[in-house]
């Protein structure tokens, strides 16, 4: 089925309007953005350390490693990718352990958007969304209207998600408005002819913008201009993911929710590989947002591998022994 944007109701909708005059100029905006207070790294690290320290066990354990496959963005962004390969992750995507039935399939599979159209038929009938790149990917550096074509290609083919990258360049030379259009512009082009839209998460690409100062104006900047979902990264890089950028991150969207009613999701991308990383997110997630983020609608992980590692503690915790990766394919 394809993803619909649920609809702001009136409160939510009228607290975003009364912030329209935020964006209404590249000055307004940007007074706005530095206006945000600033990052106290030293606390930010601390608390997220801490956060990662907190144990969970047995019953608790086994529903959370459920909660994160369910919440994967399974994904293949390589060049040598083939249409056997990605229907091959669809499969994995749909029976993530064949010889278990009883495992969660996960939220999406993630491909470039020539591939859009076999993932989508590959997974007919899941339930397992289409997730695709877009706008340049993994370095977003081309003209608009080639950004643009390529999200258009990508929903006429049959995504129910986008992940645009953003104009890094833009970003850090102060350009915010040229960032904020660019993210309005992508938005229009997930629309369908028939007005339902595909989710948009963007991606900021946060080891390149330097400072936290930077992530928590630049995750401001993307809700404001209609992010579905806000992403830490595209995997690409050296520095992916991290606990304190995406702690900074939830607590961004944590206060745009206070701030407007709007309601985002959170994807972290990229470095997450263990069960034990994982379930250190979900904690964040749950101590900043609460259950009701708890969901793949609004919480995700940005993998590969990190779905072989849990199931593999799945079967542990489900048999008491440890098989190991020759348990679970190599994707």
């Amino acid at each position: 089925m394809p993803t619909t944007v649920p609809a702001y109701g009136k409160e939510a909708a009228g607290r975003l309007a009364s912030m329209a005059d935020v964006t209404a100029s590249d000055g307004a905006l940007r007074r706005f953005l530095h206006g945000l207070p600033g990052v106290d790294a030293v606390g930010l690290q601390a608390r997220a350390a801490t956060l990662g320290t907190r144990s969970i066990k047995t019953t608790a354990k086994a529903y959370a490693i459920d909660l994160a496959i369910s919440m994967i963005d399974l994904t293949t962004l390589e060049g040598a990718d083939t249409p056997g390969k990605v229907r091959a992750l669809c499969a994995k995507g749909i029976h993530p352990d064949p010889l278990d039935r009883t495992t969660p399939k996960v939220a999406a599979i993630c491909v470039y958007p020539d591939m859009v159209a076999t993932a989508k038929e590959a997974l007919t009938g899941s339930g397992i969304h289409v997730a695709s790149v877009a706008t340049a990917f993994p370095a977003g550096r081309a003209a608009l209207p080639v950004k643009l074509a390529d999200t258009r290609d990508a929903v006429a083919a049959g995504a129910d998600e986008i992940d645009m990258v953003i104009d890094r360049g833009a970003f850090l030379s102060g350009r915010y408005m040229s960032v904020f259009e660019e993210i309005k512009q992508v938005k229009e082009a997930c629309r369908r002819e028939d007005g339902s839209s595909a989710h948009l998460k963007v991606i900021f690409e946060t080891g390149e913008l330097q400072t936290y100062d930077n992530v928590r104006r630049v995750s401001w900047l993307a809700m404001l201009a209609g992010a579905d979902f806000i992403k830490t990264s595209t995997g690409k890089v050296a520095v992916n993911a991290t606990p304190p950028v995406t702690l900074l991150m939830l607590e961004a969207v944590r206060d745009f929710h206070a701030a407007t009613g709007v309601q985002v999701g959170v994807k972290p991308a990229g470095g997450i590989r263990t069960t034990k990383d994982a379930l250190k997110y979900l904690v964040m997630v749950n101590e900043t947002l609460g259950e009701e983020w708890l969901t793949a609608d609004w919480f995700r992980f940005g993998a590969s591998s990190l779905l072989n590692d849990l199931l593999m503690q799945r079967q542990k915790l489900g048999t008491g022994r440890y098989s190991g990766p020759d348990y679970v394919t190599v994707d």
